[in-house]
């Protein structure tokens, strides 16, 4: 019978043991990467810009260069009833991405508002999609009830920011698409949408189709 002498450590034991911190690392990779994949995206963060001031929409304008369709993903009106971008087909949608954490969002919302005024009895809509979350969604319903002629929407899984080609860059982002459904300018951040430039851009776009 053979004996190991008693300063040698068993070379078996320390095996196993690596073995086995080895086996707990690759849980706790696998764990993270799971973690990850089903954790939902972080809100775009508010854009910045100094205190009181809001761009020109001809200053800011982002032309695609391969004028995307509008996403497929649905939203909900004031009733709860699912909407897409293609529901306002045969209009120009002025799709309008925001939150009340946001206060470049706030502060350009009532020019949207007057824009939409501007544009009544024409085939001209703006979408004003809120991405709040549940607790938030009757103070984001207060503020809009306040800027007439706009209605509410919103996204309460906050994802549309990300169904967007490409993705929005922050709040707020706003998404011109024709009658025909496809993009045809996109802003980041605040702009003056009831200013002439804007309603000219506008104007082109109804024109165009």
């Amino acid at each position: 019978m053979s004996e190991f002498p008693a300063d040698r450590p068993r070379g078996g034991f320390l095996k196993w043991a690596l073995w086995g911190a080895a086996l707990i690392g690759v849980a706790a990779v696998v764990y993270i990467m799971a973690q990850s994949l089903t954790k939902p995206p972080e809100p775009p963060a508010a854009a910045k810009a100094p205190a009181g001031e809001i761009h020109s929409v001809a200053a800011k304008l982002e032309h695609p260069a391969d004028g995307s369709p509008a996403p497929a993903y649905s939203f909900k009106d004031a009733a709860g009833k699912v909407v897409t971008v293609a529901d306002f087909k045969g209009k120009v949608v002025v799709l309008n991405l925001w939150a009340t954490w946001c206060a470049p969002c706030k502060n350009e919302m009532p020019t949207l508002a007057r824009l939409q005024a501007a544009y009544a009895g024409k085939p001209l809509a703006v979408v004003a999609v809120s991405i709040d979350k549940a607790e938030a969604l009757d103070g984001a319903k207060t503020f809009i009830a306040g800027l007439a002629p706009l209605t509410f929407y919103n996204d309460p899984d906050a994802k549309l920011p990300w169904a967007l080609k490409p993705a929005a860059a922050g709040m707020p982002t706003t998404v011109i698409y024709g009658k025909d459904g496809l993009e045809r300018g996109r802003i980041s951040g605040e702009a003056a949408w009831a200013d002439p430039d804007a309603k000219a851009l506008l104007d082109k776009v109804l024109v165009e189709g």
